[in-house]
């Protein structure tokens, strides 16, 4: 079946997290790379990044820290899926502040922290399938961890996308049912081939 909507991740999927990790590293009074690095370590072993804090002895820093920086590829994707008829939305793990960010691009939008549900949570792509206003097997979801989108997208039914960018895209491997793109300029191609043929 042709994919009708389309669903974003927000996080290195359409937002570069660089500017929001730098800030998250000073907070914490720590070299950005430092953090980073932990970072990628943690993501090469297969362990949730949220163990961080563990690792390197401090806390969590406290507050919200923006995520702002638009990949170059993200709004004339959104948009030219939008002028192509697609529902396109936004909705990934990050606080209800981001939906004012993402809102104005996408026809509806979502966070994690909204819903009270996070990925890779059934529940999350249960939600995500109302977002969309369409069945499962019509909504593509598209994101750069496989963990948290590609493959609980594929369980719900959905048409997964992993997009290899950020520290998760390059060291996730996805499943052979998932479309594999390395810029969000190749979707829009990629679904008109699919909805003509």
């Amino acid at each position: 079946m042709a994919v009708g909507a389309v669903v974003f991740d927000v996080g290195e999927t359409l937002v570069d997290e660089t500017r929001h990790w730098t800030l998250v590293a000073e907070a914490a009074g720590m070299p950005p790379l430092t953090l980073m690095g932990v970072l990628g370590g943690l993501i090469g072993q297969g362990r949730d990044f949220g163990e961080v804090w563990d690792v390197l002895g401090v806390p969590k820093p406290a507050g919200e820290f923006p995520l702002e920086t638009w990949y170059p590829d993200a709004l004339p994707c959104l948009a030219r899926l939008r002028e192509g008829g697609f529902r396109v939305c936004a909705c990934g793990n990050t606080p209800v502040g981001t939906e004012a960010l993402v809102a104005p691009h996408v026809d509806a939008a979502a966070s994690s922290a909204g819903w009270g549900v996070s990925k890779p949570s059934p529940a999350f792509f249960e939600r995500v399938a109302e977002l969309a206003e369409a069945p499962p097997e019509k909504i593509a979801y598209v994101g750069d961890r496989v963990d948290n989108d590609v493959v609980p997208a594929l369980a719900a039914g959905m048409v997964a996308v992993h997009l290899r960018r950020g520290p998760w895209g390059y060291l996730q491997a996805p499943p052979p049912q998932a479309i594999r793109i390395s810029s969000l300029d190749e979707l829009p191609e990629v679904f008109e081939l699919e909805a003509v043929s």
